[in-house]
Order: C-alpha cells, then sequence, then structure tokens
C-alpha cells in the first residue's frame, strides 16, 4: 500500500463519487421506469399491458453490458449523435433496473386486497384517484425490500461503466493497479469500497421502510412521531388516512348489506 501516491488515492475518492452518482441518477431513472412500466402491467387495456410487458421482457432478456456498449456505439451510426459516457450509463442501467423494478411494483400492487378497490369504487373514486390514494399507500411498503436489494444491485451494476471510460471506482482500481503493480491491496480497498456503500444504502432504506410501514399502521414509528401518535387524541388525526378511510368504508359498506 505504501507504493500508492496520495494522488492515486485521490483518483479513487474520485472514483467513489462518480459510482455514487451513476448511482442516484440511475435510481431516479429506474423508479420513473418501475412505476410507469408497473402499473401499467396491470393496466384494464390489454395493449397497454402488451406494450409494457414487451419492454419488460426484452430489457429483461438483454446484457446491460452488451446493451451499454449498443448505446455508446450503435445508437451514434444510425441517428447521427452520441451521448457522453456518463448519460449513455445512466440511461442504460436506468431503464434496465427500472424494468427489473416494474416486475417489484406489478407483484405489490397486485397484492393489494380487490376488497380496498371496490371501496374506492364505492366512494365514487375514479380509477387514478383509486391507485394514488388506496392501492399504492398500502403497496408501497410492500415494495422497498425488493427495492433495496434492486439498488444494491444497481450500485454493483455501475462497475460495468469502466468499458465505456468512466471514472467509477473499478475504472479508477485500473488505473491503479497499473500504476503500481499491486493488484491484491488495490481491489481489497475497492472492494471494501462497495461494501460500505451497499452498507450504508441498505440503512437508508430501512428507514424508508421503517417509516412506509408506519405510515399504514403496521408498525409504530420512532422518536418524536411516536411520542405524538402517543398524546391523546391523536387517533383522530390519523382518522383521514387513506387506510382508515377505507376501512372504514368497507365495515360501513358491509354492515349496510
Amino acid at each position: 500500500m505504501s507504493d500508492i501516491t496520495s494522488g492515486l488515492w485521490a483518483l479513487i475518492l474520485d472514483g467513489v463519487w462518480i459510482t455514487v452518482q451513476l448511482t442516484v441518477f440511475s435510481a431516479a431513472l429506474g423508479a420513473v421506469v418501475a412505476f410507469v412500466v408497473g402499473i401499467a402491467r396491470t393496466h384494464r387495456l390489454w395493449i397497454v399491458r402488451f406494450v409494457s410487458g414487451a419492454y419488460f421482457e426484452l430489457f429483461r432478456g438483454t446484457s446491460a453490458l452488451v446493451l451499454m456498449i449498443w448505446v455508446f456505439f450503435v445508437v451514434p451510426l444510425t441517428l447521427g449523435w452520441q451521448l457522453v459516457p456518463m448519460w449513455a450509463a445512466v440511461l442504460t442501467l436506468g431503464c434496465t433496473y427500472g424494468a427489473y423494478g416494474s416486475e417489484i411494483v406489478r407483484g405489490a400492487v397486485a397484492a393489494v386486497s380487490p376488497a380496498q378497490r371496490e371501496a374506492g369504487v364505492a366512494l365514487g373514486f375514479t380509477p387514478a384517484q383509486r391507485m394514488r390514494k388506496i392501492v399504492l399507500p398500502q403497496a408501497w411498503p410492500e415494495m422497498v425490500p425488493p427495492f433495496n436489494n434492486l439498488l444494491i444491485e444497481l450500485l454493483k451494476g455501475t462497475a460495468l461503466v469502466s468499458v465505456l471510460g468512466v471514472g467509477d471506482i473499478t475504472f479508477a482500481a485500473q488505473l491503479v493497479r497499473n500504476a503500481t503493480g499491486q493488484s491484491a491491496p488495490v481491489y481489497t480497498v475497492i472492494l471494501v469500497m462497495y461494501f460500505v456503500l451497499a452498507f450504508l444504502l441498505t440503512r437508508v432504506m430501512r428507514l424508508v421502510e421503517r417509516r412506509a410501514k408506519a405510515s399504514v399502521g403496521r408498525t409504530p414509528p420512532k422518536g418524536r412521531i411516536a411520542t405524538a401518535l402517543a398524546r391523546p387524541g391523536a387517533g383522530k388525526a390519523d382518522a383521514g388516512r387513506p387506510q382508515d378511510l377505507v376501512a372504514g368504508s368497507s365495515a360501513a359498506s358491509g354492515g349496510a348489506s
């Protein structure tokens, strides 16, 4: 490790920052793709389900590495313009992992009880309102754990961008190895860095999961929110939540029948 100079360490730290940017931008694009395609796959029109299903099968059945190379090298030959390597990588990773995420969204939405949708119909909600106010709030807690795994896979998948010359952690490690001739210490440090980033992402997603479950009353929130809910009269403040509204409507309709 003594052969790795401060300049080379700075190169690796720059690679960490590039990897974080790739993960954040690709995750943002992937989240949009996942929700759009996932919800479209539950649409009542067969043509919408067919198109979204074709998208899912296309990106699930192709290699992200080959697709990344195709976007960067082949698309310019047909369209006459070329994305910079960073954004070519973001586009490829976002669309690919968004396709995987669409299956998570579809499964979580389909798992919501039909009685909840029927209650929304009884309340006069439009399909969009039922999805936004009833289905998604209950499906979201089920999505977070698999999204956590997918986000970790996306983080590790950013190593593919080194083939385009993007200076992520893996690319920086290759440069440092070439400069020092040391493989074991360099790649050991890189493994530790990926682990630390994955661990931090997991902790953040655990917090998101806890908040998501607390929002639908599955687990008590921690800290000041729990104290506020424990105060007398807190239940009245929660009466307007979508799950309480739907549950109350279902009970009312059952009693009326």
